[in-house]
């Protein structure tokens, strides 16, 4: 199993036809996803890279079937790209965008209440599950099938940290960037539920940074729902106070959003540490050596 994405999965993609959205869709092709559709408004009826394209998402998914939505909508544009592809029953949605509007994504939240859609995103890598679906833009080519779940703040440390773990032959069962936006459409906590619950997810990675909350909920439900290992790391433990590094999301308005008040309160809950970024892979692999599960699926 896996979670949010397996080889069942029919993708849609959101700005196919642009730069970004035609790269990368070729490069989810490529790993074997099924891209089923595209969604370029003005364009329906044309071809693209080999799959219909359509001016709404609601007659792209009518038309195909689809079961997920890929985003590369410009910022501008990109909220109400969700919002369109709420209303048209997606039940997935993985927006790659970065620099949306904070008071758009506030909007979009609201919007997500008491409705079935989940997002991923925006401002992240996207999902993987090694062998099966690629929807994102991951490098396929790093990831190795396997148990173990890796959730992140961070789209580099992601790559980084995947790429440690099968170096030493622990492959993944899943991998989400969840973004590293102030208002991100699903949390650690989202994430580690699905964790929880998939069978064939046995340790979980997670990487964390500096800003917000977020650790330390994860943290909370690590205490008192987790039954499997986690391994953490978190970034940012020599940024300076009240200076967004990188993210938006990742600025220190407080006690909680340093990284040693995140590091302190995983470490509480159980969780294993990671000394620093280039040991994580090692980290896991003592942690799973530990538990007595298995490296690779």
């Amino acid at each position: 199993m896996s979670i949010l994405v397996d080889e069942k999965t029919r993708l849609l993609v959101q700005g196919i036809t642009g730069g970004e959205g035609s790269f990368h869709t070729q490069r989810c092709q490529e790993y074997g996803t099924r891209v089923v559709a595209g969604v370029t408004p003005g364009k329906g009826g044309s071809q693209h890279l080999g799959v219909p394209v359509f001016n709404t998402v609601e007659k792209a998914m009518a038309e195909s079937g689809a079961n997920a939505s890929l985003m590369f909508v410009p910022p501008a544009f990109a909220a109400d790209g969700i919002l369109e592809a709420i209303d048209a029953g997606i039940p997935l949605i993985v927006c790659i965008t970065e620099g949306i509007p904070v008071l758009d994504m506030v909007k979009v939240h609201r919007y997500l209440k008491g409705r079935s859609a989940r997002l991923i995103g925006p401002n992240c890598p996207g999902v993987m599950s090694p062998g099966k679906c690629k929807a994102g833009i991951m490098v396929g080519e790093i990831h190795l099938p396997g148990r173990v779940g890796v959730v992140s703040r961070s789209g580099t440390l992601t790559y980084d940290v995947v790429s440690q773990l099968t170096g030493v032959g622990i492959g993944q069962s899943t991998c989400v960037g969840i973004g590293g936006d102030a208002l991100p459409g699903s949390t650690f906590v989202d994430i580690l539920e699905l964790f929880e619950a998939d069978q064939d997810t046995e340790v979980v990675v997670l990487i964390g940074e500096i800003g917000g909350t977020m650790e330390q909920e994860a943290a909370e439900f690590i205490r008192h729902n987790m039954t499997k290992p986690v391994v953490a790391f978190v970034a940012g433990s020599t940024a300076p106070p009240g200076k967004r590094m990188g993210h938006a999301g990742a600025i220190i308005t407080g006690s909680a959003g340093k990284a040693v008040e995140k590091i302190r309160a995983l470490s509480e809950a159980g969780a294993v540490i990671a000394p620093n970024p280039a040991e994580v892979g090692l980290t896991a692999k003592s942690v799973l050596k530990g538990s007595q599960v298995s490296f690779i699926r």
